[in-house]
């Protein structure tokens, strides 16, 4: 009897986790959100972050190079120029070898440091053949997201209310989830076209590379196209006022059917959808 009930007891439990598991699996995942301990960028969710983090390992070795260089030199002074090696110090002032050396060396490293800083700066300024536009506007303290070419519906985003964050769901992280992400289809370039309705603020999401100051009266552009679905986050990085920790960023990928789906019931909200073909039942009146 009792081992009946302890088969009966693990068959629920068993039955419970697979549902956990399936649950699970078709849910999407949090991919781009910071980590305890987490050191050096995030991971690359866009080719622009890719681009910037390839940047980013090239100025490491440079700047490697030059500190050894220059502790090498410094600790070689120190030792061969010591006062008990030289008691008497040397006159000579000028070595024309050695100026011209310190003066164009600096000069060739900057430009191999400003041409590949260059591309990449022109490279995730302009969307190249954008599949569409999304207008993001900085409020205090929300964000704003208009789909001007897919029927002009307007998304706004606010951090969730001081009752929803204590009872936050798997995909919600503390001070981060939102109530209504900014949506896009995975591996698509989308235009992001940024300014602010108050004061500055920064739209800024570093698993994609992109970081937007928005100004008010002026337009800041640039581009993002996400690989892999899931939620991906980041926050305001522009000192804005006092609500400025409360902007969180939220950017839910999807792949393009959902996203259509997502798409038509938010023009159905916003009344937007086409009228009917149909024509009315209604008769007309008489002349």
């Amino acid at each position: 009897m009792v081992g009946k009930r302890v088969l009966g007891i693990l068959g629920i439990l068993t039955t419970i986790a697979g549902l956990g598991v399936a649950g699970g699996a078709s849910a999407q995942p949090i991919v781009g959100v910071p980590h305890e301990w987490q050191m050096d960028f995030p991971p690359s969710f866009t080719p622009l972050m890719e681009k910037v983090a390839s940047l980013h390992d090239l100025l490491l070795v440079l700047i490697t190079v030059i500190c050894v260089f220059v502790l090498a030199l410094l600790i070689y002074a120190m030792w061969r120029f010591h006062a008990s090696r030289n008691a008497t110090p040397a006159t000579s002032t000028h070595n024309t070898f050695l100026e011209i050396a310190w003066t164009i060396i600096p000069i060739l490293i900057l430009v191999v440091v400003a041409i590949p800083s260059f591309r990449l700066l022109y490279y995730g300024d302009k969307a190249v053949d954008a599949a569409f536009t999304i207008k993001v506007t900085g409020h205090q303290w929300y964000w704003s997201y208009a789909y001007p070419d897919l029927g002009d519906f307007t998304v706004e985003s606010r951090i969730l209310s001081e009752a929803d964050r204590i009872k936050l769901k798997p995909n919600q992280p503390r001070m981060l989830a939102v109530d209504e992400e900014m949506v896009i289809p995975k591996g698509t370039v989308i235009r992001i076209i940024g300014t602010a309705a108050d004061s500055m603020h920064g739209w800024t999401v570093p698993g994609f590379g992109i970081k937007k100051t928005v100004i008010p009266g002026r337009l800041n552009e640039g581009w993002i196209s996400v690989n892999n679905e899931g939620y991906y986050f980041g926050q305001c990085s522009q000192i804005c006022g006092n609500g400025h920790s409360y902007m969180p960023i939220a950017v839910r990928v999807l792949d393009k059917p959902e996203f259509d789906k997502w798409v038509e019931q938010k023009k159905k909200s916003a009344g937007l959808l086409p009228a009917t073909d149909v024509a009315s039942a209604t008769a007309p009146a008489n002349r």
